[in-house]
């Protein structure tokens, strides 16, 4: 059946396709299927060739495009009604609006196992002339999303009913032209898999150099060669200059919006180096606060408070707030990078020296104290750059992923209407 009013066609469109999409109601297109109020507490370790989807696991990306059952839990079969390839299911719940009616597909099947459709589910089966690839990447697009924002209902947990999904109207073109849709946006996840595999392979390397290059002892497990000597222990305050930060009057509009940076903890954290602050303080802003001019490029942002242990290399000169005890270098004795790499280890012992009952904080003193294994400039400098060029690989991989999400995301706003 098809609704009297129909829509044009979509922003982006395959050469060749020129007619308008018919507009119908999803429970004209789909059969529901059955699904059961299935919970983490019917899950069992042993493999009993009966799994499941929660709504929780679609929430976290765990299950998508479910091609692969590992992933799923095992449950005891209780005569549960399966289902098959090419059936879509959405959580009808979420802690927000942005998951509601999150979907994934059954992209397998076997006779050797079955799957079934768990807690806070619903689960549609396609008809003939609706792909159900095409309704799986429908359902992923804003139109959709803001359908279940408008629709969903409740106050600490947002549902969804059957009811109000059965009348989305989702606008389909011919079987060919969604074929074509979903052969792109599969290669376009594919690819984002792939990417993200890399992404993670990098980390592991990242994290077995930090473990094996990095020691609490005199001799890390992995060197580089020529290096013999054993790494000196040495408090932190020893090789570097520990310095805290300050605020500026905020009574007194002389002291802000200036040119000298000013960074908060909020800034810390996402980025290796940074180099422009979001506020700026002026240099009587400087001189009538315990704010103190950091150099750049031999400065290592330090939080020492609500957010403890979080760093940045920085690259020009600036200062903090009180939220800091940074670490400048002497770089002819310390390479930067090197202790850079090395402070995910100090911070450990940070967080465990810090102390407070509304928040941890560590003070000056104490970080000073903070003990470390160190070898020569020369192995600094080597370790230092080998950890960057890790990092590198790790920025331009992420760079990566983000552009193939963003070509999906993009697919997705243009292609459907």
């Amino acid at each position: 059946m098809t609704d009297k009013k129909q829509r044009k066609a979509p922003v982006l469109r395959f050469k060749g396709f020129t007619n308008d999409w018919e507009q119908r109601k999803l429970s004209d297109e789909t059969n529901r299927i059955r699904s059961y109020s299935i919970s983490h507490g019917f899950e069992v370790a042993e493999d009993t060739g009966t799994k499941y989807i929660h709504y929780g696991d679609i929430h976290t990306g765990k299950v998508k495009n479910i091609n692969n059952i590992n992933v799923l839990p095992n449950i005891e079969d209780n005569n549960y009604k399966p289902l098959k390839y090419g059936d879509v299911i959405v959580a009808d719940a979420s802690e927000d609006y942005k998951g509601i009616a999150d979907a994934c597909i059954v992209n397998t099947i076997s006779n050797s196992y079955k799957i079934v459709a768990g807690l806070h589910t619903i689960a549609f089966r396609p008809k003939s002339k609706l792909c159900s690839k095409f309704l799986y990447f429908y359902l992923s697009t804003d139109i959709f999303k803001h359908f279940g924002y408008k629709t969903g209902t409740g106050l600490k947990v947002f549902g969804i009913s059957y009811k109000e999904l059965a009348k989305f109207k989702l606008k389909e073109p011919s079987a060919t032209e969604q074929k074509k849709i979903v052969k792109l946006l599969f290669l376009i996840e594919k690819a984002i898999h792939l990417q993200q595999r890399k992404l993670k392979k990098i980390k592991l390397l990242k994290r077995a150099m930090l473990q094996n290059l990095f020691t609490c002892k005199s001799f890390p497990k992995v060197r580089f060669k020529g290096f013999l000597n054993a790494w000196e222990q040495c408090n932190l305050g020893e090789i570097a200059q520990i310095i805290g930060g300050g605020t500026p009057s905020t009574k007194n509009p002389e002291y802000w919006n200036g040119s000298i940076n000013w960074y908060s903890p909020i800034e810390i954290g996402k980025n290796i180096y940074v180099s422009k602050s979001n506020k700026k303080i002026t240099k009587l802003g400087l001189q009538y606060s315990s704010a103190k001019m950091l150099p750049g490029k031999r400065t290592i942002l330090f939080t020492s408070r609500a957010g403890i242990g979080d760093m940045a290399i920085m690259l020009t000169d600036g200062c903090t707030n009180q939220g800091f005890q940074s670490w400048v270098i002497n770089d002819q004795i310390t390479n930067i990078y090197f202790l850079f790499s090395l402070g995910s280890f100090i911070k450990k012992e940070v967080i465990r020296k810090a102390s407070g009952s509304t928040f941890l904080e560590i003070s000056n003193k104490e970080i000073k104290k903070i003990k470390i294994f160190i070898p020569n400039k020369k192995e600094q400098d080597c370790i230092g750059k080998l950890i960057q060029m890790i990092d590198i690989l790790l920025s331009l991989q992420q760079q990566k992923v983000k552009e193939l999400q963003q070509t999906k995301e993009f697919l997705l706003q243009n292609m459907f209407i």
